[in-house]
């Protein structure tokens, strides 16, 4: 008998400890989320709000309707101290007033991203986006002297360069009525970062079918949808039940594109070697062979990088920053200037004034931007600032609560997390009066004197501000400056009809329409 029961000793004492071990993770787990839904009970919320899911039914499955239903709920509260959302079991406080930002953003202690940033580490890892923590700490430190003024200087010859491929392919639809601009200004976009960024040419403003920009799209909202419906954020669950198949098959055409790209692989070739051995190769690129200077990419300088110790990136950690710059590099900036021209073809009053300043330091030459043509254009400036203020490239983004911390009055617990709503801090009508209304006078340095640091944020703020800001900044004028100074725009949507579409980027539902006209000024300079 003592044989028998010996025999049974061990499995009966393994299922005690799973049993014992899996009670206390859902005792810890329960403990933290009664405690949070206590703690954070006097801060208003939105009604309808359900133990484990939270307001997660109530969310549109359309990604533009669920836009504006969170664009409402900071219209309906936007007197209300402080607003909190239950996503699944996670709470979020919801910030659109610079007084509410500000101390997150500038408390060195909520440097972490939110739960929901997990589901982009399949696309981009742990990259310079999404890290936390040392990690982030070291990347930031070892990548922004790449950033600096003198570097992105040289990177105006690729700009002007596409730039220049652009008007060209847009005189094909000059007088010839409304057409969509959008994928346009992306490609051009995607042919500026490819070349700034890892070094190559990839002339996707050659295909006009980009199986990459299509790519983007779709896996921004696949993540996103999966952000907003907690029931699909186990991996298990969303493997079996969710969207996994789609996002795995999406998921492989992003990074087969940026590996080819950075490294130097043709479509139908495959290698074993490793970036860094295949960027050596970038000194016989054509432009060199042609007798040219060797342009230093960001991969180039990347890969001298070191840590404090000496320590190189690897190469994991290099194709984490390659996903990261290729989607943030080219997508940000695409949305930007279509939402800019958009606006002016919209108020030509405004237009009249840009194209005037594009006269007075171009004169009707057709030359390309300089870095001193780039202090000139002040009111071009202004103008990017407003349609960044109307349309902010990331609509909204999102921090964990890494300690106990008080907002506007509220305690807000260790846990929580919280998203700032750019969209909405951008129309607060206290710093901008009519908020609706598209005016770049407000950037003006003397328009701008008294408004609060965080009142306006379109490249976050803090020690997470965006690395790439300057860099955005730039490709911007220059693109828009050739577009502007060869063309008239004129838009063809009314605001209403735009629906803006907020994923992980904010973009009109069915794209950009204009009509554009050659201007008489250019005949004689092209």
């Amino acid at each position: 008998m003592a044989v028998v029961l010996g025999s049974y000793t061990m499995p009966l004492l393994g299922i005690s400890i799973f049993i014992a071990t899996l009670s206390y993770i859902s005792y810890k787990l329960l403990s933290s989320y009664l405690h949070k839904w206590v703690e954070m009970k006097p801060i208003p919320g939105v009604p309808g709000t359900y133990p484990f899911i939270g307001n997660a039914l109530q969310f549109k499955t359309n990604a533009g309707d669920f836009f504006r239903q969170i664009e409402d709920y900071t219209h309906t509260f936007f007197d209300a101290p402080l607003l909190k959302i239950w996503i699944g079991p996670i709470p979020f406080v919801i910030l659109f007033h610079a007084e509410t930002v500000e101390p997150i953003l500038t408390n060195s202690v909520h440097m972490d991203k939110a739960y929901v940033y997990n589901f982009l580490h399949p696309w981009l890892g742990t990259g310079l986006l999404t890290s936390t923590g040392h990690k982030w700490r070291q990347r930031r430190k070892m990548l922004t002297p790449t950033f600096h003024f003198s570097i992105l200087t040289d990177f105006l010859e690729v700009m002007n360069e596409q730039a220049e491929i652009l008007v060209e392919k847009l005189k094909s639809q000059a007088g010839k009525g409304p057409f969509n601009c959008f994928s346009y200004i992306t490609l051009c976009a995607l042919d500026i970062i490819s070349e700034t960024a890892m070094g190559k040419k990839i002339y996707a403003q050659s295909n006009s079918d980009s199986e990459y920009v299509k790519s983007v799209y779709k896996m921004s909202d696949i993540i996103s949808r999966r952000q907003r419906t907690p029931w699909f954020w186990p991996d298990f669950v969303y493997r079996y039940f969710g969207n996994r198949w789609e996002h795995d098959k999406t998921l492989k055409v992003l990074h087969t594109f940026t590996y080819k790209v950075s490294n130097g692989v043709s479509g139908n070739k495959t290698t074993e070697c490793s970036i860094a051995d295949l960027i050596s190769s970038n000194a016989s690129d054509s432009d060199t062979d042609q007798g040219k200077r060797k342009r230093w990419a960001f991969l180039d300088m990347i890969l001298k990088t070191t840590d404090e110790e000496g320590n190189r990136m690897s190469d994991h950690d290099i194709q984490e920053e390659v996903d990261t710059f290729m989607f943030r590099g080219h997508d940000t900036t695409a949305a930007a200037m279509n939402w800019a021209l958009h606006l002016l073809g919209s108020h030509p009053e405004v237009l009249s004034k840009v194209q005037q300043e594009l006269q007075e330091v171009f004169g009707t030459s057709d030359r390309p931007v300089n870095t001193e043509d780039l202090k000139k254009l002040k009111y071009l400036g202004c103008v990017i600032k407003e349609a960044l203020r109307l349309f902010p490239s990331v609509p909204f983004f999102a921090r964990s609560i890494c300690e106990d911390c008080h907002i506007n009055g509220f305690k807000v617990p260790k846990g929580a997390q919280a998203i700032v709503i750019t969209y909405a801090l951008h129309r607060d009508p206290r710093y901008f009066p009519e908020p609706e209304e598209f005016r770049p006078e407000r950037f003006l340095l003397e328009n701008s004197v008294g408004r609060p640091p965080y009142a306006y944020i379109p490249f976050s703020a803090g020690l997470r501000n965006c690395i790439g800001q300057r860099f955005a900044l730039m490709e911007e004028t220059v693109v828009l400056s050739y577009i502007l100074r060869n063309f008239n725009v004129e838009a063809c949507q009314k605001r209403e009809e735009l629906r803006p579409v907020g994923e992980l980027i904010l973009r009109p539902e069915k794209g950009i329409w204009i009509k554009l006209e050659k201007r008489v000024s250019q005949t004689s300079s092209n």
